[in-house]
């Protein structure tokens, strides 16, 4: 993908342990067309070395303020940056960048930058928490500026928490969907993209429930990116403690009959209704009003269909083409065939399947492989990436149909 191409990227690297994973990440930017400008500070020397970013990148590694004044000051890279990107941002980065310091290069450049900037917090977890850090952020978010993270998972010393620098992939998304957003004259600009996501939970006493594998990233990345390309985008989600992503409104949701009720509720302005929510096709016909007991004897739960909402807004939309309606199929055989059959059984414009039989697809893991079908018979195949790379190929297809469904109609829906 050269989705990045001629998109000149300002790359900070501050001093933690997860420095090293920067150059992930620029391997991943400029595998996607970008220009990336590297720019360490003085503890994140110790940690990665500057001849590693030259090699990935291809350019000088800028490390002080008085180096090369001559050819590129720090006003000259601020100004040339279509996206900033600080990975990792250690606490004490933060805490510069909310008071307005400029004792480095790096502070100095992002103090000239007037584009978009992501920072990617990394720490122990009690200096995350600390209130100070937490004002820093808010400070930082009140600006503008997209604080991505931190996840939950090892740390440095064998200890564990909120505190670790999200995935290089995620970064990636976030820097595509950054330099995206300054273009406002893409098909999504201005849209209302309303995506469903997560598993529904269909009660059956007061502590236990139905629910299903989904975890509800496939749906949050394509929130993020859709509101990456300038759309208005509504979330509606099923149980998840995935964080809301930068820009997108959330309404948080239940059962299959909760979701349906909440995106009638924004259907009349919806452009595109994307719903990758794992919704119950049953329910239990009554929740026990306490908790059922072992001493009882086995219950006998009596199921009852839920409303198939993907299926009820194709039969409402009849012969209109708006929204634009994208469906998703978790099949484990006859992926394409059952893809198909779905696709024309839902009266959908767009069908995601993706085979759950395989380990590294589909629910509980960061990447996928899917096959994007179409009603006309169009099909893409988008193999194995990160779902927030799955995410953007989705929305290319539906951001076609959007420029095609504008040129029928003779002006834009949005």
């Amino acid at each position: 993908m050269d989705d990045l191409r001629g998109v000149r990227v300002l790359l900070g690297v501050s001093g933690g342990i997860a420095a090293y994973k920067a150059a992930l990440l620029a391997r991943l930017l400029v595998g996607a067309g970008a220009e990336v400008d590297p720019v360490l500070t003085a503890g994140a020397r110790r940690f990665l070395g500057a001849a590693t970013l030259e090699g990935i990148t291809g350019r000088h590694v800028r490390e002080d303020v008085w180096d090369g004044i001559a050819q590129d000051t720090h006003v000259a890279l601020g100004r040339a940056a279509d996206v900033a990107i600080v990975y990792p941002a250690t606490a004490h980065t933060l805490a510069r960048l909310a008071h307005g310091l400029a004792d480095d290069l790096l502070t100095t450049t992002l103090l000239a930058a007037t584009c978009p900037l992501i920072v990617c917090p990394a720490m122990h977890t009690e200096m995350w928490e600390h209130p100070a850090t937490q004002a820093n952020v808010e400070v930082l978010r009140g600006r503008g500026v997209t604080v991505l993270g931190p996840a939950v998972g090892p740390l440095m010393g064998g200890d564990a928490g909120p505190g670790r620098v999200v995935e290089p992939d995620e970064a990636h998304a976030a820097v595509r969907a950054a330099a995206t957003s300054t273009r406002s004259d893409g098909p999504l600009a201005g849209r209302h993209v309303v995506v469903t996501a997560g598993g529904t939970r269909e009660a059956i006493d007061p502590v236990r429930f139905l629910g299903n594998r989904s975890s509800g990233r496939m749906g949050f990345a394509l929130a993020a990116v859709a509101a990456g390309r300038g759309a208005r985008v509504t979330l509606i989600a099923a149980p998840s403690e995935l964080p809301t992503p930068e820009g997108v409104r959330r309404v948080d949701v239940v059962s299959a009959r909760d979701m349906h009720a909440a995106v009638h509720e924004v259907l009349d302005e919806a452009d595109v209704v994307v719903k990758a929510a794992a919704v119950a096709d049953f329910r239990p016909a009554s929740a026990a009003a306490s908790k059922l007991k072992k001493a009882d004897g086995t219950p006998a739960i009596e199921l009852v269909a839920n409303p198939d909402i993907l299926a009820e807004l194709g039969a409402q939309r009849g012969s209109d083409d708006t929204p634009v309606l994208v469906g998703f199929a978790a099949e484990t055989d006859d992926v394409e065939a059952n893809g198909r059959a779905k696709l024309a059984a839902k009266g959908a414009d767009v069908l995601v399947v993706n085979d759950v039989a395989s380990s590294d697809a589909g629910f509980e893991v960061e990447t996928n492989r899917v096959v994007i079908l179409e009603r006309d018979g169009a099909r893409t195949d988008v193999p194995l990436a990160s779902k927030a790379d799955v995410a953007a190929r989705i929305l290319d297809v539906v951001g076609h149909r959007l420029t095609a469904l504008d040129a029928h109609h003779g002006g834009s829906s949005g």
